[in-house]
């Protein structure tokens, strides 16, 4: 039996220094995710108003499709040798997308703001494919392209969704 002290050989053929930049890149795009994630069920939970019914169910499907992306980003930077989130403190340290603690919000304005977060993510989903693609990493970047897609879908529906209102 191994020592646990024993080096392991490299998962990858990716240099070091690619391992670590894309860890780092795919650590800050998961907290973003989980907190895009976390305010889409919230405002989802918290959604009042006339098209209740429509808005409550586009955005359970919304939050369905961005949990989705979690598991995959974080078993992307684990084949590559690097490590991801451990905690809710993990992710409130590396995200970008701000939180919404608001009691009452305007089903207007979460549809509004949800838009935004997903432009952000797609902003953020692009430099990461900047980074991954410096690094060669391929299969990352194949991933990360279909995720903007989706990313820019949920901003189109949240867009004109909130033309309704």
């Amino acid at each position: 039996m191994k020592s646990s002290t024993a080096t392991a050989a490299p998962v990858t053929d990716l240099t070091h220094e690619g391992v670590q930049e894309i860890s780092n890149t795919l650590r800050q795009l998961l907290a973003d995710v989980y907190a895009l994630y976390l305010k889409t069920k919230n405002f989802h939970w918290h959604m009042t108003g006339r098209h209740f019914r429509d808005y409550h169910l586009l955005l359970d499907e919304q939050a369905a499709q961005i949990y989705e992306m979690t598991d995959a980003i974080a078993e992307r930077t684990r084949k590559i040798g690097g490590t991801t989130l451990r905690s809710i403190g993990d992710i409130s340290r590396h995200q970008r997308l701000k939180d919404n603690n608001k009691e009452a919000i305007p089903p207007v304005d979460m549809l509004s703001e949800l838009c935004g977060d997903n432009r952000m993510l797609t902003r953020y989903l692009r430099s990461a494919h900047e980074v991954c693609a410096q690094h060669h990493d391929f299969a990352t970047t194949s991933l990360i392209e279909v995720w903007i897609d989706e990313t820019e879908r949920r901003a189109w529906f949240l867009v004109e969704a909130s033309r309704e209102t």
